[in-house]
């Protein structure tokens, strides 16, 4: 069976408040994409900027090389004594990549919060996957798409 070509990762930078803020578009696969994520993060922390949001709003898909390029970006953003906190988890991915995902990362489901999160002393609220798994329940993904 041959597999449809993959839409390339894009990565869309802005910053809020000093914090970065990649928006990222596209799957987050083995191969370029993945290399695209790490090839930005390494260039960010080259130029010290380290304290880094990834929104994953646009992302459609995520493999086991996915998962681990994150885990890469995160280590590696952390060994340079920054944060890197994740933002927007698809409701399409599955509650295996969910909990992998929200045991090693700092998620939120509002930028803001997770803006706040860079600055002690503001409050924010850390993504729930009880809270997901619930919400998935009253609303299957099927209702989400109509």
């Amino acid at each position: 069976m041959l597999r449809e070509p993959t839409v390339d990762l894009q990565l869309h930078q802005r910053e809020e408040e000093g914090i970065r803020i990649l928006d990222l578009q596209g799957h987050l696969i083995i191969g370029d994409s993945e290399a695209i994520l790490r090839t930005t993060i390494d260039a960010l922390v080259e130029a010290r900027i380290v304290n880094i949001i990834l929104n994953l709003a646009g992302v459609t898909e995520i493999d086991d090389d996915g998962l681990g390029g994150l885990v890469y970006c995160y280590a590696r953003v952390g060994r340079s004594g920054g944060a890197l906190k994740l933002l927007n988890l698809p409701h399409h991915l599955s509650l295996m990549v969910l909990t992998k995902l929200d045991t090693v990362f700092e998620v939120f489901s509002d930028e803001q919060d997770a803006v706040n999160s860079f600055f002690p002393g503001r409050a924010g609220l850390h993504y729930d996957i009880l809270e997901w798994v619930q919400d998935q329940e009253e609303h299957p993904a099927s209702e989400l798409s109509k």
